[in-house]
This record gives structure tokens, C-alpha cells and sequence, in this order.
């Protein structure tokens, strides 16, 4: 009963995560969904396109239920997937990532909390492992890239959140006036250390 339990919980919290993510790219401009806004290049399309391969992966190989969307081999990976070609569309990139959790789910569905995997890009001891972990560790990246997506997307136009629904008007006087409190905070802090 509680493996139901723990499975049905996390896999709730997956399909929440998704949501949340692909909502970042929602009213965005090609050029702002594409750019790099890290000086690493993470960029909001890109964070989608990489968690599609994520989820390919670890849904699909791992358990040896290969996924119907095109992967490289894993020790091919460039880095590829961390951003789109100007060929690739967004709305491609979205429906890949949509057609992989329909994939990922049906894993999920199948297999009992611990089914067997085995991750060869991990390094031993940690290469056989079980459906509970994998999807522990998926919900991880899932979330971790989600929350870069919300402070990216707060950078290029303010809109935070994790649903639209719970979406508030951005308050600009507000925001500026809480933003001066928390540099003073820091300023002072400073001073008072040095």
C-alpha cells in the first residue's frame, strides 16, 4: 500500500513540475525562450529540451524500454540538448517533451517501485538501481530545472510562479521598495563585518 502511495505522490509531483516548466515559456518571444541568460548559456527552451532527454533516458533505457523519440547515445552526449538550433521549433521541442512523458508515464504505470534498472553512466556502486530512485532522482532534475526556469523567467519580464492560476500582478513600485530593504539589509550586514 505505501509503495502505491509513494509512487502516486511522486509521480504526481513529476507531472506538476512539467507543467510548471513548460508554463515559463508561456507569452515569450522566440529570442527570449532561446537565449542565453546565464553565463553559461541556460536558456528556458533549452532547459526543456534537456529534461525531455533526461526523461528519455532514464524512463526509457535504464529499464530497457528504449523511448520513440530520437536520442544520441549517451556517450555521445555534446550538450546538444541544452539549447535549440535555429532548425529545431519551440513547438517541436514542446510536443518531443510532451511525447516523452506519455512514454516516461507508461513506465511508470508499468513497472512496480522496485523494478530493476541499470544506469551505465553512473559510476559503481550506484549503476543497478530501481524504479523508486530513478523516479526520486528525475523528480529532482524536473524540479532543480524548474526553478532555474522561474528565476530566468523572472529576469527577462518579472513573471514568477509555478501555475498561472496563482499568478499575482506584478506590483513594480512594491517590488523596488522590497528589493532597496533587502540591499540596505545587505549593505549594513557588510559594513558591520568588515
Amino acid at each position: 500500500m505505501i509503495d502505491e502511495f509513494a509512487k502516486d505522490n511522486l509521480h504526481g509531483r513529476l507531472r506538476r513540475d512539467r507543467k510548471a516548466l513548460l508554463w515559463k515559456l508561456d507569452g515569450l518571444s522566440e529570442y527570449d525562450a532561446r537565449r542565453p541568460l546565464t553565463v553559461t548559456g541556460t536558456n528556458l527552451l533549452g532547459l526543456v529540451k534537456h529534461l525531455a532527454s533526461v526523461e528519455a533516458r532514464y524512463f526509457g533505457e535504464v529499464f530497457d524500454r528504449p523511448s520513440p523519440e530520437p536520442l544520441s547515445r549517451w556517450q555521445d552526449h555534446d550538450g546538444s540538448d541544452l539549447w535549440a538550433a535555429e532548425d529545431e521549433a519551440r513547438d517541436q521541442i514542446i510536443e518531443s517533451y510532451r511525447r516523452t512523458w506519455e512514454h516516461s508515464d507508461a513506465t511508470i504505470d508499468a513497472l512496480a517501485l522496485d523494478a530493476p534498472g541499470h544506469v551505465p553512466w553512473w559510476p559503481e556502486p550506484y549503476l543497478n538501481t530501481n524504479l523508486f530512485a530513478i523516479l526520486v532522482h528525475v523528480l529532482g532534475e524536473t524540479n532543480r530545472h524548474a526553478g532555474h526556469a522561474d528565476i530566468l523567467r523572472e529576469g527577462v519580464d518579472g513573471r514568477t510562479g509555478m501555475r498561472p492560476e496563482h499568478e499575482m500582478q506584478i506590483d513594480e513600485d512594491a517590488r523596488t521598495a522590497y528589493c532597496a530593504k533587502i540591499e540596505q539589509a545587505a549593505r549594513s550586514a557588510a559594513s558591520v563585518k568588515a
